[in-house]
């Protein structure tokens, strides 16, 4: 997945546990160990929210966009719409 997750290095950075995260964040450690180990494949802004302030960060230092390597990979830019009336 071209998402990466850094949020060890945030723990890291705030000197914090993965359980303590969790439970200040309100998930469970398990759930918590999957977004951070970047096997979610979704996450709620409600706890990327609540992430965020427990850690006093912004989204973009706990989620980045790592473009997979080579053009058989499939994920070039894609095409924009063409948009209604524009032009």
């Amino acid at each position: 997945m071209p998402i990466a997750v850094d949020i060890d290095v945030m723990l890291a950075k705030r000197k914090m546990s993965v359980g303590e995260l969790a439970e200040r964040v309100g998930i469970t450690p398990a759930n918590l160990a999957v977004l951070k180990n970047g096997r979610a494949k979704a996450v709620r802004f409600t706890t990327l929210a609540a992430l965020c302030e427990v850690l006093d960060c912004q989204p973009g230092d706990l989620l980045r966009f790592e473009p997979e390597a080579g053009p058989e990979s499939g994920t070039g830019p894609r095409p924009r719409a063409a948009v209604e009336g524009a032009g």
